[in-house]
């Protein structure tokens, strides 16, 4: 189950040649994790009123194409891996009018509480939901594969 979300490129977003520059795609991998976690009725509002922050321990961004002002992208976000204490999430950007890979990224969050930053396990409010999305991503990876 890959969640997509879609963004046009700002001029803001870009540099001096109207190339995006490369720190925005973090950014984009972020709006796709919230994307990802609001479409199984998790928030991040939520999650900070029961005490828990998600920052990021680890993020990599392969870049293959360039993208320009004004692209449409697509920010396709799946998830990798999950523990209660982390959950790993894979990215492609694409550019939306010709299928073009712009670059694929990775991230892993760690669940914080909120109160002392330390690394804490994830209740079963938000584990639960988290673990029958990654069910659900297996089942149709190995239904395509058959």
């Amino acid at each position: 189950m890959s969640v997509t979300a879609e963004y046009r490129v700002n001029f803001y977003d870009t540099d001096a040649m109207a190339v995006v520059h490369h720190a925005n795609y973090i950014r984009w991998f972020e709006i796709g994790r919230v994307e990802y976690l609001r479409s199984i009725g998790i928030t991040l509002n939520d999650m900070m009123e029961d005490g828990f922050v998600f920052p990021i321990t680890d993020v990599q961004a392969k870049y293959l194409s360039p993208g320009y002002y004004d692209d449409d992208l697509i920010i396709e976000t799946t998830a990798a891996a999950l523990t209660r204490v982390k959950m790993v999430f894979d990215y492609r950007v694409l550019r939306k009018s010709d299928g073009t890979v712009l670059v694929t990224g990775h991230t892993q969050n760690v669940y914080t509480s909120r109160e002392t930053g330390r690394i804490t396990r994830l209740s079963d409010k938000y584990y639960l939901k988290l673990e029958a999305a990654m069910e659900a991503e297996k089942a149709q990876r190995e239904e395509k594969s058959v």
